[in-house]
């Protein structure tokens, strides 16, 4: 009698919510396929160290054929996900020509988020997110260039336009990118590295809609953060919209005439995310109005409505609850989700809701100082910044990985030096010059 064919996971994404959904079916009787444009694990919270200097890419996105080559149900495909067959349960990848078809019996997405620029999507030429290791590379030849123009400009206005930098947005990114510019500009480059211009005179500018910093962090804490990036020269300018973005500089809407335009090269943007655009295309596929941001509205257990076998996760997901888009819950619901599909092949099928457990929110605003919050506990300071330092080495994948993470930690928070200042003209321009191409074959 013929062995009936294992029950077939395909995972797509390979993010927070990917890795723990994959890591938890291990022991499952199941082959679990995961499916992901980059096929490696990225840990999205410290990509501004990517772009400021501190680490390399590797560091926080290791390869997931490494992560899981000790896991034996499990393969790894590289490709973007372009299409879902509900009816026929199948998820159509691409990567260059090569168009793969992979069936499966449950599937689970984690496709995350991507920036959003609220509509103007104009910007992102001018002010790119920071969302993905190709965002960080941009970013980090973007703002190290920048002081590499200025040394050669005549011109002191130009001069100026190359060392000012706008970071739009007040959340944790927002804080933690204009923290860690002021730190490069007034200690890592305030050495000898340059002969013309003194990297201290960069001027750093944070805007952000709202009327506080971190919002999700109470009143308390926002002040305290923005307290010590003024501190640390940053410029804070609260409730000033962008209007526009142009390639020399950043138009708000304010009550302040003196920063309705600000003249910058290098902007960045931190201000919204929104779900990925495969959610679009489950939404139609399922027949269900794609939600609010870009996500896709999902039953109490995570499951897309009408379609249990298919699970939404994460940053993707717009959940009854009303959950925060922080890699929490990407990893808590992932790995409901792979419960989910172990109890159901144990023949427990009854839904479980899924109930998201807050562990508290960190933002490291510069060396030796970070705020954190946990219900009423609320922290700031050094404490804050060892707190953060612990828990983001625990959730570093591999050992090697915490070992040189907190190597170039050490350099960078004891001594002045960045390991990592190698820039190139690829990183800049190169995926500007691939959206040229892509529109010029339209």
């Amino acid at each position: 009698m013929p062995t009936p064919p294992r029950h077939r996971v395909v995972v797509v994404g390979s993010g927070f919510g990917g890795l723990f959904a994959t890591k938890v079916l291990r022991h499952v009787d199941c082959d679990v396929t995961v499916i992901d444009r980059g096929t490696h694990h990225l840990f999205q919270p410290l990509l501004y160290q990517v772009a400021t200097g501190i680490l390399s890419e590797g560091e926080i996105a290791p390869p997931m054929r490494d992560i899981l080559r000790r896991q034996a149900n499990a393969r790894v495909l590289l490709g973007e996900v372009t299409d879902i067959d509900l009816d026929a349960r199948t998820v159509s990848s691409s990567v260059l020509d090569k168009r793969t078809v992979t069936p499966y019996d449950s599937l689970i997405i984690a496709a995350g988020a991507r920036t959003s620029y609220f509509g103007d999507d104009e910007f992102a030429r001018w002010a790119p997110g920071l969302k993905s290791i190709d965002d960080a590379l941009e970013l980090r030849g973007r703002i190290f260039g920048a002081f590499e123009i200025a040394e050669l400009e005549e011109d002191p206005s130009e001069r100026e336009a190359w060392m000012t930098f706008v970071v739009v947005g007040g959340g944790p990114t927002g804080v933690e990118m204009a923290g860690q510019i002021a730190e490069l500009a007034h200690r890592t480059l305030s050495g000898n590295n340059f002969r013309r211009i003194n990297p201290r005179d960069a001027r750093i500018v944070l805007v952000d809609g709202a009327s506080q910093l971190l919002g999700s962090f109470g009143p308390r804490l926002g002040g305290k953060a923005q307290a010590e990036l003024e501190r640390l020269g940053v410029e804070v300018h609260l409730g000033a919209i962008v209007s526009s973005v142009d390639e020399h500089g950043i138009d708000l809407d304010t009550e302040d005439p003196r920063t309705r335009r600000i003249e910058a090269i290098t902007k960045i943007w931190a201000a919204g995310v929104a779900g990925a655009p495969l959610g679009a295309v489950l939404c139609e596929r399922a027949g269900i109005e794609l939600g609010r941001g870009g996500r896709v509205p999902v039953e109490p257990d995570c499951t897309l409505p009408g379609h249990p076998d298919v699970f939404v996760i994460g940053d993707l997901m717009q959940h009854p609850d009303r959950l925060p888009g922080v890699a929490e819950v990407a990893m808590q619901s992932g790995m409901h989700s792979a419960l989910q599909i172990d109890r159901r092949l144990a023949g427990d099928t009854v839904p479980r809701r899924f109930r998201y457990r807050s562990l508290g929110d960190l933002a490291s605003i510069t060396r030796y100082y970070a705020v954190g919050k946990w219900g009423r506990i609320e922290v700031s300071g050094l404490l804050g910044w060892l707190i953060w330092l612990v828990v983001h080495l625990t959730f570093l994948t591999g050992f090697k990985n915490r070992v040189t993470a907190l190597l170039h930690w050490t350099i960078s928070f004891l001594g002045r030096a960045r390991s990592e200042r190698t820039i190139t003209m690829q990183q800049i321009f190169a995926r500007q010059a691939m959206q040229d191409t892509a529109r010029a074959r339209r």
